[in-house]
């Protein structure tokens, strides 16, 4: 016979989800779905990607328009912690 047909050929690997295939723990079907309708401002990924580490180092020398520029607070600036804050926190 020529070969054709449901006798040989490879078997069907099996199913993986979109989360194993980006090798991540958490599930992206809903993240994934709401990228693809485009409601999301510029902004809002410039905070994503300079807040995750490796992200920002993948993306580190790229521009993104309309992004805006993050938010850098002083130490110095921050409230300072009480004693009285910290022994609340402990119990």
């Amino acid at each position: 016979m020529s070969g054709r047909g449901k006798q040989g050929g490879k078997t069907q690997a099996k199913a993986k989800t979109r989360s194993s295939w980006a090798m991540l723990q958490f599930p992206v079907g809903r993240v994934h779905r709401l990228l693809q309708k485009g409601n999301y401002a510029s902004g809002h990924l410039q905070i994503a990607v300079r807040n995750d580490e490796e992200i920002n180092k993948l993306l580190g020398g790229v521009t993104i328009t309309q992004g805006g520029v993050l938010r850098n607070i002083q130490s110095v600036l921050l409230p300072k912690k009480t004693e009285s804050a910290k022994s609340a926190k402990s119990k």
